[in-house]
């Protein structure tokens, strides 16, 4: 809650001149704060000279951080696939673990769970905590939310780490919103502060410009969504020992919130692109919808996936699971083909982990090629058929 008190304002008028938010205005000699534009930012506490504006903050509960220990990383899976995202946790799980000396734990929800739990232990993880209930067969985020909130309670651990996938964006921040602790989202980039046990949590900000850190330092545990494709897995090392322990919920004390009807797999021939190797992504530089025809086919030729950028995918001439960017998806192949496109700032959030980036722009100024390996300036429409042409002669 912000005050002003009335006996030490004198109308100076300073407050005034530092709130961004047009929040104050001076009525006869005295300021008046509007609650509803007031983002409590104090930066008309900091500004007033006689100290006459104060913001009163709630009293926060203490929590005893020695009760929370251990590292989590959620197990996301469907029809019994472990996600690619996880993977790259427990390898980052580990290592925190490890710096901690910590166990680390995955959380896996779900049916017929016991060859998954395995898999997650030979991928790092020192134990697995499963539910396994036909209540959980499907993700629906009210029944995830519930089980996991559950398990976190009962076992308090000190971070929490989930994919930044649908199924991660959907139920962590609800998980956090009942827990009354802080949550970053897609994290590029995790590690310990020794001094105090602080999670130190690296995402983007103010549209990719700046890298900024995060950290939770009153609350626990400390949770984090991080994106596919920026971290590294550890090999998968079957001899791995661990401990499965199986618990149970009672998903019957709370009415459905939701009704499951299907899931529906998006049709297309296309290959996913945080799996593939090599990328070839197109922008507005493609001009219309059917001149993705040329990168499929270039993309067909190379055995890769087909990427594009915001533009071309607000444009709807390609389906947004193809985005590559801030907003879309991060990938990490070994080849990124760039067809003209100019190389925002957002979209190079997404494909800068590429091992060999090409960029073809008949923009010799185009950002792109600041981070191309190889670029060519020309008109795409004659240098990609000559590609395709180039890579089947040397296939056949």
């Amino acid at each position: 809650m912000i005050e002003v008190i009335v006996e030490k304002c004198i109308g100076c008028s300073a407050c005034l001149k530092a709130c961004a938010y047009n929040a104050i205005t001076i009525v006869s000699d005295l300021a008046v704060i509007d609650k509803d534009k007031c983002v409590l930012c104090a930066a008309c506490v900091q500004a007033c000279p006689t100290e006459a504006i104060v913001i009163h903050k709630a009293e926060r509960a203490e929590i005893n951080k020695d009760e929370y220990s251990g590292v989590w990383v959620f197990a996301e899976q469907r029809e019994g696939t472990i996600a690619g995202v996880v993977h790259e946790l427990l390898g980052k799980g580990r290592e925190l673990a490890d710096e901690l000396s910590t166990e680390l734990c995955a959380v896996l929800f779900g049916t017929d769970l016991d060859e998954m739990a395995k898999e997650l232990i030979a991928y790092g993880a020192d134990k697995v905590i499963q539910i396994d209930d036909p209540a959980l067969k499907d993700f629906r985020d009210d029944k995830y939310t519930d089980a996991f909130v559950y398990l976190t309670n009962k076992y308090k651990p000190e971070i929490v780490l989930a994919g930044a996938t649908v199924t991660g964006r959907s139920f962590i921040p609800r998980a956090a919103v009942i827990l009354k602790t802080g949550l970053t989202a897609d994290c590029t980039g995790l590690a310990i502060d020794p001094e105090n046990r602080n999670l130190l949590q690296t995402r983007p900000a103010f549209g990719g410009n700046i890298m900024a850190t995060i950290i939770t330092k009153d609350h626990r545990p400390q949770m984090a969504t991080v994106r596919h494709k920026v971290m590294d897995p550890l090999p998968r090392d079957d001899s791995r020992t661990g401990s499965i322990i199986k618990e149970e919920y009672d998903f019957t004390a709370k009415k459905d919130s939701s009704t499951f009807i299907s899931f529906e797999k998006e049709k297309t021939n296309l290959i996913n692109i945080t799996d593939a190797n090599i990328i070839v992504s197109g922008g507005r530089g493609l001009k219309e919808a059917k001149n993705f025809a040329l990168l499929e086919e270039l993309a067909g030729a190379l055995d890769g996936a087909v990427g594009a950028s915001r533009a071309a995918v607000d444009s709807e001439w390609i389906a947004y699971s193809h985005q590559v960017g801030q907003t879309g998806k991060t990938v990490k192949p070994g080849i990124y083909i760039a067809v003209g496109i100019s190389g925002a700032i957002q979209h190079l959030a997404g494909m800068s982990s590429a091992d060999y980036v090409i960029a073809i722009n008949r923009d010799p100024d185009a950002p792109i090629f600041n981070v191309a390996d190889l670029g060519i300036v020309g008109d795409l429409f004659e240098i990609v058929p000559k590609l395709i042409r180039h890579v089947k002669d040397i296939r056949q």
